[in-house]
């Protein structure tokens, strides 16, 4: 919570640095795209537990990521109780039976094909936990006062990103889910009217026999997603 009376610019020393030579930083960059490169989307889960302290770690990390004026507008609701999961499961399918019984879109549904969705997600249930991102439209100060985010799409973007990272990095695999609407969610979990449900993040182990579509294994070269001006 922000205060109203420490709100003056107080520089300090950058308390972390990373000294590479030319050297490890070609290393560190090559590693880390290796293992990004691993990370897949996956929709069959099995039941394994995951240590809540693992999660808490990874959403500490997304927490570290930039936002506007530093707000850090995000809020995210980690969920392993069994009723909560089978009741999002419930309403967010009810949302996607209208979605592609039509409400998408012919366009829209013809592009899903390769991917192999549908209205069933018993990942929703299966996998030991699910965080839901919340995006903070205004915070309040100490004194009640109410007060305004800055760039909240970006910035929430960016953590959520940082999020799914940090699951990938300790041997996790997840699946972004974005059933439209969404704002069951705030009163099923106890959210106020200034966040805005945008996301539900399904994190555990794949299923022994889990399947990834053929088409998600293709990614733009480097040459269609990269320009230099040098």
């Amino acid at each position: 919570m922000f205060s109203r009376e420490h709100m003056n610019y107080e520089p300090v020393d950058l308390p972390d640095r990373m000294e590479f030579s030319d050297e490890q930083m070609l290393s560190e960059a090559s590693a880390f795209y290796d293992r990004m490169r691993k990370r897949h989307t996956v929709r069959e889960y099995t039941d394994r537990p995951v240590s809540r302290k693992v999660i808490e770690d990874c959403i500490l990390a997304a927490g570290t990521a930039p936002s506007g004026a530093n707000h850090q507008p995000w809020h995210f609701v980690a969920i392993a109780d069994p009723e909560h999961k089978k009741q999002i499961r419930l309403a967010a399918e009810e949302e996607e039976r209208r979605f592609y019984e039509g409400g998408a879109g012919d366009e829209w549904l013809k592009a899903l094909e390769p991917i192999g969705t549908n209205d069933s997600k018993p990942h929703l249930e299966i996998a030991p936990w699910l965080i839901v991102v919340f995006a903070q439209r205004w915070g309040h100060f100490d004194d009640g006062t109410r007060f305004k985010n800055y760039y909240v799409p970006e910035s929430v973007g960016i953590a959520t990103g940082f999020l799914i990272a940090a699951l990938h990095h300790a041997g996790l695999v997840a699946l972004t889910h974005t059933p439209n609407p969404m704002k069951f969610l705030n009163g099923l979990l106890g959210r106020p009217d200034s966040e805005k449900p945008v996301m539900i993040i399904a994190a555990g182990h794949p299923a022994p026999d889990a399947k990834v579509p053929q088409v998600a294994k293709i990614k733009k070269p480097l040459s269609e997603i990269l320009t230099v001006i040098d």
